[in-house]
């Protein structure tokens, strides 16, 4: 008898398996790592808009009345775009409480935060960041 040179369906069943497997443990990895990403330049975003409104309060003693005020003032080049919401609308202002002494004084923005719904990889919600 001659055999045939060549490889057998089962040999190749368990080749297809094995890169099936790895595929899906490299599409696991890779969609963490999207994630992770977004995380560190949403960390990097409020950092910096949070440090523009602290500068901002220490040259002209009182808060920015919106984020385009930062930008107007050139502490920031542009209000950044939220990278879970892909929309520069989605910030979530806090006011700054009134003055005891002046309570007519005008508030402005005292902190910013994210409007992305969902949860960050350690369990906590983007929108208390």
């Amino acid at each position: 008898m001659r055999r045939q040179n060549g490889f057998t369906l089962i040999e190749l069943m368990i080749v297809m398996v094995i890169i099936t497997i790895l595929a899906g443990v490299g599409l696991a990895v890779y969609g963490n790592s999207v994630k992770h990403a977004r995380e560190a330049v949403l960390l990097e975003d409020l950092h910096q808009m949070r440090e523009a409104i602290d500068k901002f309060y220490a040259d002209k003693n009182h808060y920015p009345a919106s984020l385009d005020a930062l930008v107007e003032e050139k502490y920031i080049r542009d209000v950044p775009v939220d990278p879970f919401t892909k929309s520069k609308d989605t910030w979530q202002t806090t006011l700054a409480e009134p003055e005891p002494g002046n309570p007519a004084a005008e508030t402005g923005i005292f902190n910013v935060k994210s409007g992305a719904e969902g949860t960050a990889l350690d369990g906590t919600p983007y929108s208390e960041w």
